[in-house]
């Protein structure tokens, strides 16, 4: 099987740190490459901080196959990722002539003035290439590995759907979830030992409390159809035994 993908997201602006905007766009994008068979492995938030976007930018990029952003590519002050970008690739920073036409025909289809600051969405380092904006048309882009999108959700998902017919795909992860109608410290023992037993299988334990009292979804994900559905057998058999003693020991 040839190596699985590898992406990471970079969540972009002062306002998710500052809890004033609720974000939208990891739980998507997240959703979106399991569909695509690639894996993310790491999540991170920064502020708009110059240095710290560089940073980040900088170390995600050299550990994944993909790195995908959000936010700052808008007209205002803040709006500092493409300069971050560029000086994270040490490219110079220009306003890309498609994106200039893209937006100059924009504004003049809806009556809007194509001013300094809303034409600084036009600015993208030296080497990108766009990424096509169906909803607003201010286009994002694609420096190397790492994608630049809006941070609006409407308007980063279509960012995505642009995106995604040229990204290299991987066998898409299957999931499984058994509901456990007790505690999960009930199973860590032999759930573990199932875990050890099947290599090429995720076994992950997530409680909630349930009508009954605390209860406990057991997620199995695998690549390896054969293996899922092995070791899904061996949890919900673990399940039905833990339920049968539970009641035994007298649970409504």
């Amino acid at each position: 099987m040839a190596p699985t993908p590898t992406a990471a997201v970079l969540l972009i602006g002062d306002e998710i740190l500052s809890g004033r905007t609720k974000d939208k766009n990891l739980g998507f994008i997240a959703d979106y490459l399991v569909g695509l068979g690639i894996d993310l492995k790491e999540a991170r938030c920064v502020a708009d901080d110059e240095g710290d976007i560089v940073a980040a930018v900088n170390a995600l990029r050299a550990r994944y196959t993909y790195v995908f952003t959000t936010g700052g590519i808008g007209p205002t002050h803040d709006d500092i990722t493409a300069d971050a970008v560029a000086k994270a690739f040490q490219v110079p920073i220009g306003h890309h002539p498609r994106a200039l036409e893209i937006l100059l025909n924009y504004f003049k289809e809806i009556g809007r003035e194509p001013n300094e600051a809303r034409l600084r969405m036009a600015r993208v380092p030296q080497g990108a290439t766009l990424i096509e904006n169906a909803v607003s048309k201010a286009p994002g882009f694609r420096m190397e590995n790492v994608f630049v999108m809006a941070g609006v959700p409407k308007i980063m998902q279509a960012m995505m759907e642009a995106i995604a017919p040229g990204l290299e795909r991987g066998v898409p992860m299957q999931s499984r979830t058994v509901t456990l109608l007790g505690g999960e410290g009930d199973v860590a023992k032999p759930l573990g030992e199932i875990q050890d037993r099947y290599t090429d299988v995720f076994i992950g334990s997530y409680p909630f409390e349930g009508a009954t009292g605390f209860s406990t979804n057991l997620v199995v994900r695998s690549r390896v159809p054969a293996s899922l559905e092995q070791a899904e057998t061996e949890v919900k058999a673990l399940a039905e035994s833990m339920t049968r003693e539970g009641k035994a020991r007298g649970w409504s």
